[in-house]
């Protein structure tokens, strides 16, 4: 059963259920490989490392502590910008989870600009969890439907509404 108390995010941080989801969505892969976007990509969903230097298909393959360690450490920036755009806005630890898991996969400034984040702060949650659905594009490409090799991106849509939604 989720809990469904909302609370000030500042008092929130990304859960170990966060972390257990990421590896599981991500997967791990100790070389570098090519994205749904075509953007090199490294470990557990890593673009980049900690200093900021972008993932190249010639870097040397990394072990799965290492993957972790940048996810976390990744994760750990994307939160202090995430927290600052919910300034206000109360969360559940799921919804939390949820959005910071979108924030990870489409990034701070896509989140931003989303109707996801305007309808949070105007305390409007189901349509919040319903804008979700429209992150479906992956490079122009339309992830809901399979044969353009991107649907996991589509199902991961579907599986943070059915979260977002169980939580309200």
């Amino acid at each position: 059963m989720q809990n469904k108390t909302k609370i000030s995010v500042v008092l929130l941080a990304a859960s170990a259920a966060f972390f257990t989801n990421l590896i599981n969505k991500e997967g791990y892969k100790s070389k570098p490989y090519l994205d749904s976007a075509k953007v090199a990509t490294i470990g557990i969903g890593s673009t980049s490392y900690e200093d900021g230097t972008k993932v190249k298909m010639t870097d040397k393959p990394i072990n799965e502590k290492r993957a972790i360690e940048i996810a976390q450490n990744h994760v750990a920036k994307d939160e202090v910008a995430f927290r600052k755009s919910l300034q206000g806005v109360k969360l559940s630890q799921t919804e939390y989870d949820v959005y910071l898991d979108f924030v990870y996969n489409f990034g701070q400034a896509n989140w931003n600009g989303s109707s996801m984040l305007r309808n949070l702060k105007a305390g409007q949650y189901v349509q919040a969890c319903d804008s979700l659905l429209k992150w479906k594009y992956v490079a122009k490409k339309d992830c809901s439907i399979r044969k353009n090799n991107c649907y996991g991106v589509w199902t991961r849509q579907l599986e943070r509404h059915s979260k977002c939604m169980g939580a309200q």
